[in-house]
């Protein structure tokens, strides 16, 4: 479950870098996202080791696996040193590597050679992009609003931008869960199956869509710091929904 989640957020927080405006973001901020890719790919390295000796993980092997996240972790470290030394050119091109080797490693993980063969086998691909991307736009939105502390003459329009996308992403695992709950809805049995389908849908998709009405409401008056309490908020609650959807997803073997 660690390594499930760690490998998720630190490809989403690599994608929004990708698309958010880095322009208009000072230096240091990277610097500190760089260091906290770093942590999340030795933990999925240090959470694949119970799991080595193992089935396959998709294409990949457990220590193939965790070799990969050593090198995403090297990367990261350079590319911190890079961005320290406000190198943004150089420190872009760290920002795509990390990102491609990421979710490179991500596919890897979530397919193998006869699930892709059927339309429920690439559903379970789908929903790992778009998991990883509601977990990267909340924490990196999250962590940007807590950046306007230090950097408060900074632009607020990066802040919109990230808002915008966990929308987008909200909408897509929205799609990708419902499409789960239909093809399992004969499997759900008990009171806690419906325990958790209700907690999966409020907290981990009624939840963010709410707080991204919010946000947009509230840096309509340039409040970064209510927007980003209300963003915190937003990652708890994508938290708990993505923890229930790999729960479901383990029980009843289709991704929620």
């Amino acid at each position: 479950m660690i390594a499930w989640f760690s490998l998720r957020l630190l490809c989403g927080m690599s994608l929004m870098w990708c698309i958010m405006p880095r322009r208009e973001v000072t230096s240091g901020f990277f610097r500190i996202q760089m260091l906290v890719v770093l942590g999340l790919s030795v933990l999925t390295a240090l959470s694949l080791e119970p799991v080595k000796a193992g089935a396959d993980i998709g294409l990949v092997t457990p220590s193939t696996a965790a070799i990969v996240c050593y090198l995403l972790a090297a990367c990261a470290f350079v590319g911190s040193v890079v961005w320290t030394l406000e190198r943004r050119a150089a420190g872009g091109y760290f920002v795509f590597l990390i990102t491609a080797i990421g979710y490179g490693l991500l596919l890897a993980t979530t397919v193998d050679a006869k699930s892709v063969q059927t339309s429920v086998g690439l559903l379970e691909p789908a929903s790992a992009l778009a998991t990883s991307a509601i977990l990267g736009a909340s924490v990196t939105g999250m962590l940007l609003g807590h950046w306007y502390l230090t950097a408060p003459t900074m632009s607020i329009a990066p802040l919109g931008r990230l808002n915008l996308f966990l929308g987008a992403a909200t909408v897509a695992r929205l799609i990708v869960s419902a499409i789960g709950l239909w093809l399992a809805w004969s499997q759900l049995s008990g009171s806690t199956h419906i325990l958790w389908v209700t907690l999966r849908w409020t907290a981990g998709i009624a939840g963010p869509l709410v707080v991204c009405l919010m946000v947009w409401r509230i840096l309509k008056y340039h409040n970064t710091q209510a927007a980003t309490g209300v963003l915190f908020v937003g990652v708890i609650l994508t938290f708990i929904g993505e923890m229930t959807g790999a729960l479901l997803a383990a029980e009843l073997l289709l991704p929620f």
